[in-house]
């Protein structure tokens, strides 16, 4: 029976499973009646679901994360595990000769230029029983934009090859929009892809296919330094990215694994209130989206920003506006540990950050605006309101109680003056 193995490396849970047991997954998903998304995560990717908890919470939420980077390899090693190293581009190919097997078809998006046209001639010529229902490039890089699950721009189109996507009924799609891009498109456009059961980002896979770019030989993949060949390849693109993998992301992981675990982490809790017509104090708080019936106070890591800059950031972020008036801060008032709770997208909040706990500070702001201005993240909050102040700390959660009548009082004193 196939299980799920699993190792977390900063915040981002990872697939341990052989190859082999990965394709029997992948097989009980093309036969399955809901669809299933691939991520591959590779350092690259963890530093940016480090700073967007969009991405972070949508690897989270993918059926299969296949580690793609030997620095996953080397993070696995300091954890005492095995995480052996599954190249997207392989498993893109593996999954080509299993849809040839399983009669499933493909559908090829994204690449600059013609990539994937050409991709999909060199995949029929491999494998003669592949059934290739579409291959283009789609939108262009610079031409959309989603945020906060969102559509910032190119909704119209997208719209567009949705259309023609489902006309074409694939089976399977494979995306090249480059890390980040694809699997927000991949997580937003899924549900509208009538056919599809299988969907993963393949980043620059259709260039490798194609033979426009010439893939690393064997020994050096093999050797786990395949990212060199890639810089000899495209110096220019590479080397920002091969600096991210290869020095950035081990620095990151010491940290979070050897000496986060000994400190508390900067956190500030945010008190927004206003005043109803008859004058009385209301308190706003939020639902956590993965524990329903969690209320409490938005809050956030201050990431060495002033308690005022962090507590600014955190609503703007965590309600969709900047209408409101900062009033006052508060340092490092409530310590607590971890435990064993979890935060953003199911992960242990411990692994989140790599911290032991939180201390945390406190910034006080008045809501100025209207409550249509509000909207919150999909990935944090289920849900908000407003609470009279002498309610607030029944309603939040138990684990908040002891934090919040400490931030009560505070709010309390400086109202009275």
């Amino acid at each position: 029976m196939w299980g799920f193995k699993m190792i977390n490396i900063l915040g981002v849970n990872i697939s341990t499973n052989s190859k082999k047991e990965i394709l029997e997954k992948i097989s009980s998903f093309l036969n399955a009646k809901k669809s299933h998304y691939i991520a591959t995560p590779n350092p690259e990717f963890l530093l940016s679901a480090s700073k967007d908890e969009e991405f972070f919470y949508i690897l989270n939420k993918a059926d299969l994360a296949v580690p793609d980077g030997v620095g996953l390899t080397f993070a696995g090693i300091f954890m005492g595990r095995v995480v052996k190293r599954i190249s997207g581009i392989d498993l893109m190919q593996d999954i080509c000769e299993l849809a040839a097997k399983e009669n499933k078809s493909v559908f090829l998006l994204g690449g600059a230029g013609d990539a994937a046209e050409k991709a999909s001639l060199k995949l029929a010529e491999k494998y003669p029983k592949l059934k290739i229902v579409g291959a283009q490039s789609g939108l262009k890089h610079n031409d959309w934009e989603i945020e906060g699950g969102l559509w910032k721009k190119g909704q119209d189109v997208n719209k567009l090859l949705i259309d023609k996507i489902n006309k074409a009924k694939p089976d399977i799609i494979f995306v090249a929009f480059g890390h980040v891009k694809q699997e927000k498109w991949i997580y937003h456009s899924l549900p509208f892809l009538s056919s599809v059961r299988l969907a993963m980002g393949v980043g620059g896979s259709f260039d490798f296919i194609s033979g426009r770019i010439k893939r690393a030989p064997k020994l050096f993949r093999n050797s786990g330094i395949e990212w060199l060949w890639r810089l000899l390849q495209e110096p220019k693109k590479r080397l920002p990215r091969i600096f991210n993998a290869v020095i950035k992301f081990p620095l990151f992981f010491f940290s979070w694994f050897f000496i986060k675990p000994f400190f508390y982490r900067p956190n500030v809790a945010c008190l927004l209130y206003k005043k109803d017509q008859n004058g009385k104090i209301k308190i706003l708080l939020a639902e956590r989206g993965e524990q329903r019936g969690h209320w409490q106070l938005p809050q956030g890591g201050t990431d060495g920003e002033s308690l005022s800059e962090a507590g600014s950031r955190e609503l703007r972020e965590e309600i969709g506006t900047d209408k409101f008036k900062p009033i006052v801060s508060f340092k490092n008032l409530y310590y607590y540990k971890f435990g064993d709770n979890l935060g953003r997208a199911g992960a242990p909040s411990q692994k989140i950050c790599g911290y032991k706990g939180q201390k945390q500070g406190l910034f006080i702001a008045e809501f100025i605006g209207v409550d249509s201005d509000i909207t919150i993240n999909y990935w944090d909050h289920a849900a908000w309101q407003w609470v009279d102040l002498d309610k607030v700390v029944p309603q939040v959660h138990t684990y908040r109680k002891k934090a919040t009548e400490i931030f009560v009082e505070k709010l309390k004193k400086t109202l009275a003056n």
